[in-house]
C-alpha cells in the first residue's frame, strides 16, 4: 500500500444504552456460549441477570467481546488470559486518556501564559 492510498475502516457505533443478549453476541463474534460463560466466570464481562438466559451485555461489551474472541482465535488465550488482557487494555486506555487530559491542560497552560 502507498503512503497516498485510501484508507477505508468499516465499523458500527454502538451506545451504551444499547443492551445484547448472549445469543447476540455469540452470533457476532463468533464465540460459543461455553466461551462466554468461561469470560464471565473470570470476570472479563458482567452481565446483567441473574441466569444465563436473562443475560444482558451492555453496548461497550460488544468492542469488548471482539476483542477477546480475538485474543482467543489469534493468540489461543484461555478464559484467564482473555480475562487479564482485557483487565490490562482497559488499563491502558484509561492512562492514555489521562496523560491526553495532561497535555489538554498543557496545551491551555501555554496559550494562557503566553509561551
Amino acid at each position: 500500500m502507498k503512503e497516498n492510498d485510501p484508507v477505508y475502516l468499516q465499523g458500527e457505533v454502538v451506545e451504551e444504552h444499547v443492551e445484547f443478549t448472549l445469543i447476540e453476541l455469540c452470533r457476532v463474534t463468533g464465540a460459543s456460549e461455553e466461551q462466554f460463560t468461561l469470560w464471565v466466570n473470570e470476570g472479563a464481562f458482567e452481565p446483567r441477570g441473574a441466569r444465563i438466559e436473562e443475560w444482558r451485555f451492555s453496548g461497550a461489551s460488544l468492542r469488548r467481546a471482539v476483542t477477546a474472541q480475538r485474543l482467543t482465535r489469534d493468540l489461543e488465550l484461555n478464559a484467564q488470559g482473555v480475562a487479564l488482557a482485557l483487565d490490562l487494555l482497559d488499563q491502558i486506555d484509561v492512562l492514555r486518556a489521562r496523560l491526553a487530559r495532561q497535555n489538554d491542560q498543557g496545551d491551555t497552560f501555554e496559550a494562557s501564559s503566553g509561551t
